[in-house]
Formats: structure tokens, sequence, C-alpha cells
């Protein structure tokens, strides 16, 4: 099995690749550049493994939620990947794979990311036999002295920027309930894989046109109507 998995939701930069087994990922923070890097990355571990794009099985991506341009661009790329090929896509939440980046022993993780404008992106993940996650809940973008957890004594992991937001307010609203915190995790393409080899081996793999992408902010999808009316216009 031979996947391609980029993440680019955050100011995270990530591109991995899955060769029988064989993991070879490229992490870096890099603001601003993940149009820059993304495909030559790519490229690079495909040289490194010996493999050429035709040989590639499918192509797996973090689908957001995280910012507007990193989420298009990692979607974007894999489309035109796939779309070349003939190839699958495996579109994974990134929430759930910054849910990853929990402590081993852990068994309840709140996963979030900073929204910026006064939020936070979250989802409630709970760990699953084989140590992956279901999401308990949707996926919601609040304000974070808004988010509430469930009321029934668990303890929680906390991971991701969202802990660094406003001042770590969600860190301190929810102290008591949380066994530990890491504000500065961020997703990487290794973990999507994580996800994405499993779900290509139950023959999850869906065709590159139907990827939709979680922004769970209405108005950017409502800006994605008016421009694509604008256009439509002209």
């Amino acid at each position: 099995m031979k996947l391609l998995a980029l993440e680019t939701a955050t100011e995270a930069c990530s591109v991995a690749l899955h060769v029988d087994g064989q993991v070879l990922e490229r992490f870096g923070i890099a603001p601003r550049r993940h149009a820059e890097l993304t495909l030559p990355w790519a490229e690079q571990l495909l040289a490194e493994a010996g493999i050429a794009r035709a040989q590639l099985d499918a192509i797996a991506l973090g689908r957001g939620p995280g910012a507007f341009t990193g989420v298009r661009l990692a979607i974007a790329i894999a489309q035109g990947i796939a779309l070349a090929l003939d190839r699958p896509l495996l579109p994974v939440s990134t929430l759930q794979v910054l849910a990853m980046q929990a402590p081993g022993d852990a068994s309840h993780v709140l996963a979030s990311i900073d929204a910026r404008m006064g939020e936070v992106y979250a989802a409630r993940c709970v760990r699953r036999d084989d140590g992956l996650w279901d999401e308990q809940g949707a996926e919601v973008v609040i304000a974070p002295d808004a988010l509430q957890l469930p009321d029934d004594g668990s303890r929680w992991a906390g991971v991701g920027t969202g802990f660094a937001a406003a001042e770590g307010l969600l860190a301190t609203r929810l102290q008591a309930r949380l066994a530990s915190v890491d504000a500065q995790a961020l997703p990487r393409a290794s973990d999507v894989l994580k996800m994405a080899v499993p779900a290509f081996a139950r023959g999850e793999g869906i065709a590159p046109e139907l990827v939709q992408p979680a922004y769970l902010r209405d108005n950017v999808a409502l800006t994605l109507v008016e421009q694509q009316a604008l256009r439509a216009s002209r």
C-alpha cells in the first residue's frame, strides 16, 4: 500500500508517505509558506522512497477545520494529483488528527485549534480499541468561555493551539477537568496516515470531486457562494 498524505490546515505544513508499512515525513512550522513547500516536499518523499506518483494507491488529507487557505490548499493539491492519476481521496478530520498528539494513556481528548476572531475549533474525542479516536458530538467553532465538557467526571487531555488562544482561557476554565494540556501540539501528516491506512484497507476512498472541506464558520461558506455568484455574473 502506497499513500501520500497532506496536512496544511494550521501554521504547520506536513507531508507524509506510507510505503508498505514504512512512513517518511516532512514537517515544519511555516506560516504562509504552505503553497511553496507542499508539492516540493511530496516530490522529495517520493524520490527518497524511489517510487513514482503513478504508483500511489490513494491520497489522504486533513480536511479541516483550520485556516481557510490551508484547508483549501490541501484539498486542491490532493484533488489535482488524484484526478491526474484516477485515484481516490481519503479525507480525515484535522481535529481527530490532532487528537493523536495526546498522551498514550489518555482515553478522552479535547482537541482544539485557535480559530482567531476570539474563537476556537474543538472536538471531543474518545479513544477506540484500535488506538484511534471517535468524535463525541459534533466539531464546533466556539468562544473558549462557552465550550463545555460532559458532566461525567472524566478527565481529559487537552491538545492544540486552542488552549493558548485568548491568553489560555480554555485551559484555565477547564483546569479541574484536564489531566494534561499541550497547547503547542499541531496536526501532522504522519497521523493523517494512521487514520487513512485502515480506511483505505476498508475501501473507504472517495472520488476527488466529493471531498468537502470542514470550515465550520457559516460566513466562510457564504463568502464562497457570493464569490461563485460574482464570477457567474461576469
